[in-house]
């Protein structure tokens, strides 16, 4: 393995882990309100299944464990929530709020397809 091969790999699970930490913010806010979700009252079912993802999912790609599957399940999940409550609001996404949830849904695309990197348990589950 080259120098910039190894390093390459380090900082794609660098990206990984900060992806996943704030993906499950996002999680935690909508189930326990830390920080505070700004919706007043009962989630309706198709967040709290996108809060689980956010948080359940986001562990688990936190830890590197099944990071393909799990990153394309949580890629979908956020191109479906900005199409259905950031691009109805308008065209750009600095415009409609949804520039966040655009980029998790390309960083997890990307991450289903490149793997977890050097540091999570796919790794020591494949040399095991």
């Amino acid at each position: 393995m080259s120098v910039s091969t190894i390093w390459s790999d380090r900082f794609l699970s660098v990206l990984r882990i900060a992806a996943a930490l704030a993906f499950m913010h996002h999680g935690t806010s909508k189930l326990f309100g830390l920080p505070i979700f700004p919706m007043e009252g009962p989630l309706p079912p198709l967040l709290i299944a996108a809060a689980l993802i956010e948080l359940i999912g986001g562990g688990m790609i936190l830890l590197g464990l099944f990071t393909r599957p799990v990153a394309l399940i949580a890629s979908g999940m956020s191109a479906v929530g900005y199409f259905m409550a950031h691009a109805p609001k308008g065209f750009f996404p600095s415009e409609n709020g949804g520039e966040p949830i655009l980029l998790y849904s390309f960083i997890f695309l990307y991450l289903a397809a490149a793997g977890g990197g050097a540091w999570g348990l796919d790794r020591l589950r494949r040399t095991a």
